[in-house]
């Protein structure tokens, strides 16, 4: 009887044991979100996302890691701001002004030509976090769009090129009849400016511009219109642009899911949006710096 109740104590004892610590192991599995952005994988803004990724997955200690989905990963790259707030996936990597189809308010968080003037990327990112502008974006897709996110400043992809051209830009009359790739509400100006304009993600461009579809395109400029092969197909590259002199760029994550990460993991997702940023500031001499060429 003695020996009898020594191993059913030892049983119980071998089983709490391993049911602790498979309690503990299942506890430190690290959670991932999948955050899906709209441009191409060889896109520097995916670059972007994926650095974001790795930051956030060393500040959590693996505790939180952030699958980041190229465009069309999961969903057409349009698309990612309503699969964010439906959980289709747990985050989107674009650019607010282009939900202006579903107000021309977005724009504002974008800082396009009807944004907010006279400011830099570093000025902006001061009014979003120091002049309450983080407040009004959030207010906006919560209040205004009705959508279930929170959203933060992710990268400044600017100034951007005026774009590429089929044949050569000497003043206005020469974009009468072109048809051109422009996004947001910039594509209003130029179609009031005469130019044929059509919307589309980056990485249908160039599949246009070989197609003969459209005459012309605005990406961004530097090296991401090369990544896109831009120059493969126009020859003509002209640099500034009048339409996106400061834009910033967005993560916008589920507010469900954001609700639902420990506060060190949302100030650590914080962190690793600011650090992003800081570092495509850092890119911008080398990435978006250039002047009017013929390739």
């Amino acid at each position: 009887m003695k020996m009898s109740s020594l191993r059913k104590v030892a049983l119980f004892a071998v089983t709490s044991a391993t049911l602790a610590f498979a309690g503990t192991a299942l506890a430190q599995q690290p959670r991932v979100l999948k955050i899906q952005s709209a441009v191409p994988p060889s896109s520097t803004t995916h670059d972007a996302l994926k650095f974001f990724a790795e930051r956030v997955d060393k500040l959590t200690g693996g505790n939180l890691k952030i699958e980041a989905l190229p465009g069309g990963a999961v969903v057409p790259p349009f698309e990612i701001l309503d699969a964010t707030h439906k959980k289709v996936i747990d985050g989107a990597y674009g650019i607010s002004y282009w939900w202006y189809g579903k107000s021309v308010t977005a724009t504002l968080f974008a800082n396009t030509p009807a944004g907010i003037f006279g400011m830099d990327a570093v000025d902006f990112i001061g009014w979003v976090y120091e002049g309450g502008g983080l407040d009004l974006w959030n207010e906006f897709y919560q209040k205004e769009l009705k959508l279930n996110l929170v959203a933060f400043p992710s990268i400044p992809p600017s100034p951007q090129a005026l774009g590429w051209f089929k044949r050569p830009i000497k003043d206005l009359p020469d974009f009468k009849g072109m048809k051109c790739r422009q996004t947001g509400i910039v594509s209003q100006l130029y179609a009031k400016m005469g130019m044929a304009v059509v919307n589309m993600p980056g990485g249908e461009i160039l599949p246009a511009a070989e197609r003969g579809t459209i005459d012309c395109a605005e990406w961004v400029g530097g090296i991401e219109d090369l990544r896109l092969g831009l120059h493969t197909v126009w020859k003509y590259h002209y640099t500034p642009g009048m339409h996106e002199s400061a834009s910033v760029a967005e993560i916008a994550i589920n507010k469900d899911v954001w609700d639902s990460l420990p506060p060190q993991n949302q100030e650590a997702i914080k962190s690793a949006t600011t650090e992003t940023f800081l570092r495509l500031v850092g890119q911008l001499p080398a990435t978006k710096r250039g002047r009017d060429r013929r390739v």
